[in-house]
């Protein structure tokens, strides 16, 4: 047998002091669910995310959850969080208003998106009368806010609604263009896929940080639906992992632990130091996927 040289793997000699994640929770609906929720992050802020953020619902829907969990985190925790804000159902100055609530707060980070209806207003997204009308507008708006720091979406697989990359890649530009900093990308499983895009993205002349979202995989059923939704591939040998293991909740577990640590070892291996965790408010396989990229808990005593 002939051993390799760890040489060979980035990931398997990578100093994780130059690795930076990020996570994403969504606000509680529910006090049972706000257990969840804090409990979640208690478990992973001891890793020293770069900053988490926390969604809105569609069409605005959970704007005071969101606030009050934005706000809970600048509180009590140590690490800068990121609010999300679309351009759904208000105007210019009701979000503007919103902006410079964070503001005072102490929030400097927005996480900008156009966003979608509300449930049961169709499905065909309508900007707003005196509102922003997309992205890349809510961007320059809240440049003139405040001088905050601005991430937003990005789509491998191209937008659900048009499905060209080519097209996502103008609208990225128009958004970094806007005074965005970094893009977020949706989940994708094929790694293949994110560095073409990376790739094409820099021959666009767009230079800002294309962080890879990653999504372990907790339910493969309620994946497919966010994947089918959100015009994200997945790959048959994706589900052939899965297969068989409906009723074995253990044994899924493991598998949705070794799927996360494969795909972020072998992003590393491609030279990619940043990802942002999409984590359904629950902490198991997101912190199994750090550890394998060498995290570990900061504890007073170490800070």
């Amino acid at each position: 047998m002939t051993l390799s040289s760890s040489a060979e793997r980035p990931s398997r000699c990578a100093d994780a002091g130059k690795l930076e994640v990020s996570f994403e929770f969504f606000p509680p609906k529910s006090p049972e669910s706000e257990v969840a929720l804090w409990t979640s992050i208690s478990r992973l802020l001891p890793l020293c995310p770069s900053f988490v953020s926390v969604t809105y619902g569609a069409g605005g829907t959970t704007r005071e959850r969101t606030h009050q969990t934005v706000a809970r985190l600048v509180r009590e925790t140590d690490v800068p969080p990121a609010a999300h804000l679309t351009c759904v159902s208000a105007t210019r100055e009701e979000i503007d208003d919103v902006a410079r609530a964070y503001w005072a707060e102490g929030v400097r980070h927005i996480v900008a998106l156009r966003g979608d209806p509300p449930a049961g207003i169709g499905t065909h997204y309508e900007p707003h009368p005196g509102g922003y009308a997309y992205a890349a507008d809510l961007v320059a708006g809240l440049k003139k806010v405040a001088d905050f720091e601005i991430s937003v979406a990005a789509y491998p697989e191209g937008h659900p609604e048009n499905g060209s990359v080519d097209t996502d890649i103008e609208v990225l530009k128009r958004k970094v263009d806007a005074g965005a900093t970094r893009a977020i990308t949706q989940f994708f499983f094929d790694n293949d896929i994110y560095e073409r895009y990376v790739e094409r993205v820099r021959r666009a002349g767009i230079n800002v940080p294309v962080v890879p979202g990653i999504a372990p995989v907790h339910s493969f059923k309620a994946i497919a639906g966010f994947a089918e939704k959100a015009g994200a591939s997945v790959p048959s040998w994706l589900a052939q992992r899965f297969e068989g293991l409906e009723n074995d909740a253990a044994t899924r577990q493991l598998v949705a632990a070794a799927v996360a640590a494969e795909q972020v070892l072998d992003l590393v291996d491609r030279g990619v130091t940043d990802f942002h965790f999409y984590t359904m408010n629950r902490a198991d396989l997101v912190y199994a996927a750090c550890h394998m990229l060498g995290l570990r808990p900061k504890t007073d005593e170490a800070a």
